[in-house]
């Protein structure tokens, strides 16, 4: 079996062949802090997430560098007296951390913030300018900007001819040659605090974003890599750019470039400047952890996906079969099921994740396992039912939903816990009324358990319940 992935460059799905296979390298473009995370920028993330962990299933090693970008005008825009740029950075890093760790995505390799690059950055511009692709603004500003021109193949990642193109709004456009040319350093301000400009060749200033991502994928990842990643809403002008600053400058940069869709609301992308977007931190307190990844994961990493209420509770009602299943299937076979990660997965699903990072299609997998699963338990075929669990088991683990594997909040821990206690207080009753004789009232109590959406299963080692999905 072979990966494909959908390269936007080639507009279209190429088979995934690694310039090493013994690491696999991949740079996605993290957070630009200047606010926290909405809903979007962990959909955004989880899509990677996901990426990283087939990737490594398949080859064993990812070297996975996500940044931050903590210099930018708009985190300069949205600091203030009490809590200057860097430290509002700090505080929007740490938000967005706690968000991706909530939905289990795993920590990158490396997290490089921008200001810590600076140096990479003026390296690659002097790059430029002495081969012709960028220029200082003649008129002693300090800015330096990339000549689109100088470069013939600019435009290739988008398929957009310069002359196309809007003027970029990157920076003034004080001694710029062409309306497109973007910039690479920002000449210093009056109105700009000071810790915010470092010293260059070309005098004070700041890096542009675009070449911010260029200098630290090549510091951390080399002159080439394999994937590069990140929003379908970043193709244009960021990464065109970073494409173009890259290989005008003579680094090979990314062999694949990968995008995922966007949230929308009423077909709009969701975003901060249209004022339409639902934080991360809202949705995680109200909803379980794990149903939000589901909710996230299961359309296609390249479609846009409209968020709804059912969105969330469809993705209970699956993950509620799943856990219902695996719990049963636990408690049949005796043991617990393999945590060795050496489970052979079923063909389909691994054909569908090969096929695009197939996300939709190899949930269906699982949810047919699970009813095969539930089968075997049901006709007392131990065999069946704990290979089963081993193969579910693995698929969950692999798409980071395994919902037995760790402690999960539903928006509040504490209301997890009471609520475990109040069920288990009532089978208590229905067993009291049971050993009494008294089937009426255990039927009543039965019945209020099930009428709030919890299922009971009576085993040979006691009553255990789930939520009914």
């Amino acid at each position: 079996m072979t990966l494909r992935l959908y390269d936007t460059r080639a507009q279209q799905l190429r088979d995934f062949v690694p310039l090493d296979a013994g690491n696999i390298t991949m740079y996605v473009c993290g957070p630009t802090v200047q606010s926290g995370p909405h809903i979007g920028h962990v959909r955004a993330a989880l899509s990677f997430d996901i990426l990283r962990r087939w990737l490594t299933r398949r080859y064993g090693r990812v070297t996975f560098v996500r940044n931050v970008t903590d210099i930018d005008d708009k985190v300069l825009v949205n600091a203030t007296a009490a809590e200057p740029w860097w430290a509002l950075a700090y505080r929007m890093e740490q938000q967005f951390t706690a968000a991706y760790a909530g939905v289990g995505i795993l920590p990158p390799t490396y997290e490089p913030r921008a200001t810590a690059s600076i140096p990479q950055m003026q390296e690659l511009i002097e790059t430029l300018i002495e081969r012709g692709h960028a220029y200082p603004a003649p008129d002693g500003s300090g800015d330096v900007y990339f000549d689109v021109r100088s470069w013939s193949e600019y435009g290739a990642l988008t398929h957009q001819s310069v002359d196309a193109m809007e003027a970029a709004e990157d920076a003034d456009p004080r001694g710029k040659r062409n309306p497109q040319d973007f910039a690479l350093w920002k000449g210093a301000k009056p109105e700009e605090p000071a810790d915010a400009i470092w010293a260059s060749p070309w005098g004070e200033g700041r890096p542009g974003w675009h070449i911010e991502c260029s200098a630290m994928a090549k510091r951390y990842l080399g002159s080439e890599f394999d994937i590069h990643g990140g929003g379908l809403d970043l193709r244009f002008p960021h990464h065109e750019n970073e494409l173009a600053q890259s290989t005008a400058a003579g680094v090979g940069f990314a062999q694949y470039w990968v995008h995922n869709g966007l949230v929308t609301v009423d077909g709009q992308k969701m975003s901060k400047s249209l004022g339409n977007f639902t934080l991360a931190a809202d949705v995680l307190a109200e909803h379980d952890t794990l149903v939000v990844r589901y909710a996230l994961a299961a359309a296609h990493y390249r479609s846009s996906l409209d968020l709804t209420e059912s969105s969330w509770s469809e993705a209970e009602a699956a993950l509620g079969r799943i856990t219902t299943f695996l719990a049963r299937a636990e408690r049949a076979v005796l043991h617990s099921d393999d945590e060795s990660g050496d489970t052979e997965l079923p063909v389909e699903f691994e054909l569908a994740m090969d096929d695009d990072l197939g996300v939709p299609q190899a949930l269906a997998v699982v949810h047919e396992s699970v009813r095969r699963g539930n089968g075997a338990l049901d006709a007392g075929d131990i065999a069946e039912a704990e290979r089963t669990l081993r193969e579910v088991a693995a698929m969950t683990r692999v798409l980071g939903i395994h919902p037995l594997d760790s402690e999960r909040t539903t928006g509040d821990g504490a209301a997890a816990s009471a609520l475990d206690a109040l069920v288990q207080t009532m089978i208590a009753q229905r067993a009291q009324a049971r050993a009494d004789k008294d089937w009426a009232a255990a039927d009543r109590i039965r019945d209020a358990i099930a009428a709030a959406g919890i299922a009971l299963e009576d085993t040979a080692d006691g009553t255990h319940w789930s939520i009914d999905g």
